[in-house]
């Protein structure tokens, strides 16, 4: 217990997805092919991120701590995802799938979750342009670096899907320095043009 709570305090060593990064990434953006993985996820709706986030984030800790069928802890990773699908409107609710890596050690026979509003997702091997950035997040900044991906995205004449786009964090409240936050843009794939 005292050394998951202190990798999700302090951020280190944490164990991160793999992707492959591609060269010739655009000049303030790279370009990742994530390999085939297993998270574990909560999907709610709402209309404000951090409320969704700290929701999801609180059932996806009880899961890492043993709220799951074999009562069996899992290591914290990085990043912490959130997909937005975005709601049709300015004052429409959006669905936030929040969600957490399961480690390499669980990636085959991932623990089942007990809490019936989570659950394992396998995500496909996908690539995205990912933009990085510091600081304390909060909504306002994830919207910001959002729209700057996207005007590099159409600067550069990339095909891109628009939506759902991922926000990531990889760092704990209690991290001060150092920070690194992401937006990720899916790369559409030449069968969706």
């Amino acid at each position: 217990m005292l050394k998951t709570l202190g990798q999700a305090l302090f951020s280190t060593g944490l164990e991160n997805p793999k992707f492959t990064a591609e060269e010739g990434k655009g000049q303030d953006y790279e370009i990742r092919t994530y390999h085939a993985t297993n998270w574990v996820s909560t999907s709610l709706s709402g209309m404000q991120w951090e409320a969704a986030l700290s929701g999801g984030f609180r059932k996806l800790f009880n899961y890492i701590q043993g709220n799951n069928e074999n009562k069996v802890k899992v290591e914290m990773t990085a990043p912490v995802s959130c997909r937005v699908d975005p709601g049709a409107g300015p004052a429409c609710e959006s669905q936030f799938t929040v969600s957490f890596y399961i480690p390499e050690a669980h990636q085959a026979n991932p623990p089942e979750p007990s809490d019936p509003d989570v659950f394992v997702e396998h995500r496909k091997e996908f690539t995205a342009y990912v933009r990085t950035y510091g600081g304390f997040s909060n909504e306002n900044m994830k919207r910001e670096e959002l729209l700057k991906l996207l005007e590099s995205l159409q600067r550069d004449g990339v095909p891109y899907v628009d939506k759902p786009f991922y926000a990531a964090g990889y760092d704990s409240p209690f991290k001060l320095t150092n920070r690194r936050n992401e937006i990720w843009i899916l790369k559409k794939n030449p069968e969706e043009q």
